[in-house]
């Protein structure tokens, strides 16, 4: 990173970075940013697996939908800017602060929501944390250069959608629905108008570690449940072989899950407009996905203690829909691109199989002998590198280049690429 001596205040100017940054990675203010959505994650998880347990299918479903797009636009749109315009000053820290407090106000607002139909708290918290990413951008303009379009088109159009979802809270109950779902394409159609202005920079590698660190932090969520399973087996003699059966199960499909997500190389797919869209937007299904599997652990377990007004086999669809939704999602977005045709006939029969694993006479222990196959074909077929190593040779001749001439890279006309 560019050191630029602090000016006025002690701030340092936000100028674009440049997006071939060498040894890039996650900041320690991005993971502490990161820790705010492990208490919002479990919150919306946890309102899932009691509407689910309730058997409030619908609700619970369109309910945490809506939430968790709350969730992951905040952290996606900030990890977007941050590969762009990072400054790691007081202001930047301070701002990304106060987002951090929306995030966990927006948390506490998931069960009024959920209860009592009361969605202040919710669309006070995400105005908040959507300010401050206004300022965010407006203080980036003025050093945007041949972007500062874009960084102004950002600023803009978030910040009259806060007004628009300020002033759809009085709306009647059944109006409120019909405007969150216009809004919520509004706020995802901002970047998409934005982008065209003019590219901000983004880093490949960055972003990627920034997607792989969020993914780890919803799977911890499924090892949470599978510690409860064992803790409900304690206390319930009766339902210890199940209960401990399900653990079983989900220490093994996390680990699956695991395996399966980080086994591409993911820069691969974040090239151009178009390819940063589906794969920042596409995200939202596997985070969604990872984020309801620990839930529907939590749903067979009390299916299992007789807590639960599900009945089973069908409550299983509870873990093994997300199961399905989390590998399709990487197989489309990640895993298509970079391997052969037995890993892209294996990955999506693998997460049809899981899918209708429920129906089947043996569903636990199937489910994790077919993710065991699947990654097993994984091991046996090695990724194709073939991207990742021309884009690496690129990178080392264009290094190479600069040095020679003696020049710095500019980075006023940065690669293309979307703040989603």
């Amino acid at each position: 990173m560019d050191i630029t001596p602090p000016r006025r205040f002690r701030l340092v100017a936000m100028r674009p970075r440049d997006p071939h940054e060498i040894g890039r990675t996650a900041s320690t203010l991005e993971l502490f940013f990161d820790l705010v959505f492990v208490v919002a994650v479990s919150i919306a998880a946890v309102d899932l697996h009691h509407q689910l347990t309730e058997d409030h299918i619908l609700d619970g479903l369109t309910n945490y939908a809506v939430v968790f797009f709350g969730i992951w636009w905040a952290w996606m749109n900030f990890t977007w800017f941050a590969t762009s315009f990072d400054t790691d000053d007081w202001l930047y820290r301070v701002l990304t602060t106060v987002q951090m407090g929306g995030v966990l106000v927006l948390a506490a607002g998931i069960q009024p929501a959920a209860e009592d139909g009361n969605h202040a708290i919710l669309v006070l918290a995400y105005v908040v944390m959507r300010s401050a990413l206004v300022a965010q951008w407006l203080r980036a303009s003025r050093y945007a250069a041949a972007t500062r379009r874009t960084t102004l088109t950002y600023a803009i159009g978030i910040a009259g959608l806060q007004v628009l979802w300020l002033a759809a809270l009085p709306l009647p109950a059944s109006a409120f629905p019909v405007a969150v779902v216009v809004l919520i394409g509004a706020e995802l159609a901002v970047p998409v108008l934005a982008e065209r202005s003019g590219s901000t920079p983004w880093h490949p590698h960055h972003l990627t570690e920034r997607y792989g660190l969020f993914t780890l932090i919803l799977l911890g969520e499924s090892l949470l449940a599978s510690a409860n399973a064992i803790i409900e087996a304690l206390h319930d003699a009766e339902a210890l072989s199940p209960l401990i059966g399900i653990s079983v199960l989900t220490l093994v499909v996390t680990a699956a899950l695991w395996w399966i997500y980080f086994w591409p190389p993911h820069h691969t797919a974040i090239r151009g407009l178009s390819h940063s869209l589906v794969y920042g937007y596409g995200h939202y299904f596997i985070f969604a996905a990872a984020g309801a599997f620990s839930a529907g652990i939590e749903v067979e377990v009390d299916v299992i203690t007789g807590h639960s007004d599900l009945a089973a086999p069908y409550a299983s669809f509870a873990y093994t829909v997300p199961i399905a939704a989390f590998i399709l999602g990487v197989w489309l977005l990640a895993i298509r691109d970079n391997a052969d045709k037995v890993v892209n006939v294996a990955v999506p029969t693998g997460a049809v199989l899981v899918l209708f694993d429920p129906v089947l006479p043996v569903p636990v222990a199937l489910t994790a002998v077919i993710l065991v196959v699947v990654v097993a074909t994984l091991v046996w077929r090695k990724p194709r590198l073939r991207n990742a190593t021309v884009s690496s040779r690129r990178r080392r001749n264009a290094v190479a280049a600069v040095l020679d001439s003696g020049t710095a890279p500019a980075t006023s006309r940065p690669r293309g690429g979307t703040q989603c």
